[in-house]
């Protein structure tokens, strides 16, 4: 867990693209702007990595998942 919750930044960021984020993610704040864009961007990078691992995985060709099931 990060030390620091939150981080106090000043930021310069086009007016227009601010403006404009504003309206198409209905938020209130240029605080939500901002907080929302990094969740987004944070989350698209992770699908980046677990995209780039389909195929390397190896898998059991003959596991019986519905054996598996019914060992309860």
């Amino acid at each position: 867990m990060c030390k620091y919750p939150h981080m106090a930044t000043n930021l310069q960021i086009d007016n227009n693209l601010m403006q404009e984020a504003l309206r198409l993610g209905g938020h209130r704040t240029k605080r939500a702007v901002v907080e929302a864009a990094l969740r987004e961007y944070v989350q698209h990078r992770k699908q980046i990595k677990i995209i780039g691992l389909f195929g390397t995985i190896e898998y059991d060709t003959g596991y019986d998942y519905k054996r598996q099931r019914k060992r309860k």
